[in-house]
């Protein structure tokens, strides 16, 4: 019968979505066929499945490490923050509704039957499947029809090891005080715990862990030392992402937008030794030596564009243009380059009309239908064939678009201005091409030289190198039922 286990996280941001690809990475490895699943995810960084759906970005990686294409059962309920109190309900890959963080509760019982749905179908296809907690069970405020957590754990009857966090401190409180604030038969379904991104000598934290270990009765499966390149794997939340990557020559400045989705697109950027990525945040400037300014994806467009004026980056945009820099945009930061994104639905937000910045000859109108669709095209400028995907709601249209970024079954798809400096697109993940991603470089006066696909994986096979040598994963992989 095929078996399970859940990593569960003593708080936010513990690293379990990397202990989760590193276990599938292990359990591949040791001829398993492995499947990871999340019950419920939040993030705006989200991957198109094979099935014509989206998940998290975190299960996409994970499946990868499976050696599996992303399929939405793998992360049947994602949630995708539109305001501070207001989220985007994707269901099994489809958008179900936007609902108000007071009023999500209410789904919870009926979005339940498509977890386990979800969750035993996977069951169905594979011997072992590995599943991610979301936040921390400890949150118990939230334990009423919880499917994220414990609500999960039990109603699926899958056992728990909670992972705990030393890097930011506290972590026997972490450890320790989520069991006295669980209930007693939540808790009775954690069968025991790991120590997460430790520094330095472990066994100056010996009596720390044999304290947890007396004060909880829960078995210690390892202390993990810091695992530093994890920054080589797409993130998933945005608190992960840097500021600054590299050292080249070649200076590219992306905005930090308050909202922004799908940030993994500068992922295999960061990596090549030519380029100099900077993440501009709120209150800084655009570097006055950048080359490239990227504009990023949003899942608040309209609000977003607002919050890059509140920034004064549209001031800073102008001047790097009169200078003669680049601008990509992706997806919404397409949208804001042209000269207005209209909303007469209020799909993203209240209903109305915004400015955008008028960089590029086009107009966007939001429209319900979401576009999740895998794409193969070819670069309008260099030829090169590009790989990537679309996962965006509106239509844009104007006089630009009849120079395309690129074609898409020799249709056009995307804007370029007419001196060819400012450029637009929908397409997601074009930099993993290593092909486009050199022309692309090259048309920049740099040079690529790294293999993205090749270096994911690998550094996933480093994990599971990393965690079989501090870790008990045969324990941990024999908690499993």
């Amino acid at each position: 019968m095929t078996r399970a286990l859940m990593i569960q996280g003593a708080g936010s941001n513990v690293g379990k979505s990397l202990l989760v690809a590193g276990l599938c990475r292990v359990a591949k490895r040791r001829g398993l066929s492995v499947a990871p699943f999340k019950p419920q995810n939040m993030s705006n960084n989200a991957a198109v499945t094979v099935d014509g759906g989206e998940i998290g970005r975190a299960q996409a990686l994970q499946a990868l490490a499976c050696g599996l294409e992303p399929h939405t059962d793998m992360n049947p309920v994602l949630l995708k923050p539109e305001t501070d109190t207001g989220a985007q309900v994707v269901v099994q890959g489809k958008r179900l509704t936007t609902v108000r963080a007071r009023d999500y509760s209410a789904l919870k019982p009926q979005l339940l039957l498509s977890v386990l749905d979800s969750f035993n179908r996977l069951k169905a296809a594979h011997d072992i499947i590995i599943v991610e907690g979301a936040g921390s069970p400890a949150e118990v405020n939230l334990r009423k029809d919880d499917i994220a957590n414990m609500g999960f754990a039990r109603a699926a009857n899958v056992p728990v090891i909670l992972a705990g966090d030393i890097d930011r401190g506290g972590v026997i409180a972490q450890i320790v005080g989520t069991q006295a604030v669980l209930d007693p038969e939540d808790a009775k379904m954690i069968a025991g715990f790991v120590i997460n991104k430790f520094r330095g000598d472990p066994t100056l934290f010996d009596d720390g862990y044999r304290l947890i270990e007396t004060l909880t009765g829960w078995c210690g499966f390892g202390v993990l030392p810091y695992f530093p390149q994890a920054a080589k794997l797409p993130a998933e939340d945005a608190l992960d992402i840097g500021d600054a990557t590299g050292g080249g020559p070649l200076k590219i400045a992306c905005l930090v937008l308050s909202r922004i989705a799908n940030f993994d697109d500068l992922d295999p950027l960061k990596l090549e030794p030519s380029v100099s990525l900077t993440m501009v945040r709120a209150g800084e400037t655009i570097p006055g030596d950048t080359r490239l300014v990227i504009l990023p994806g949003s899942k608040s467009t309209r609000g977003d564009l607002a919050y890059l004026r509140e920034q004064g980056w549209d001031i800073d945009l102008a001047a790097h243009v009169r200078r003669g820099g680049h601008v990509l945009g992706i997806c919404g930061g397409y949208q804001m380059l042209g000269h207005s994104i209209t909303d007469p639905d209020g799909i993203e937000g209240p209903a109305g009309e915004t400015p955008g910045l008028g960089h590029l000859d086009v107009t966007t109108v939001m429209t319900p239908d979401k576009s999740l669709t895998r794409i193969e095209a070819v670069h309008a400028a260099t030829g090169a064939n590009m790989n990537g995907y679309e996962i965006h709601i509106g239509k844009t249209q104007g006089p630009a678009c009849s120079r395309p970024f690129a074609t898409v079954a020799g249709m056009p798809e995307g804007a370029t201005s007419a001196d060819g400096r400012i450029v637009g697109s929908y397409l997601h993940g074009m930099f993993t091409g290593d092909d486009f991603r050199a022309a692309f470089l090259a048309h920049l006066g740099a040079s690529a030289s790294t293999s993205y696909g090749a270096a994911v994986e690998t550094t996933l096979d480093a994990l599971a190198d990393h965690m079989e040598a501090n870790l008990d994963v045969a324990g941990m992989l024999s908690v499993a039922r």
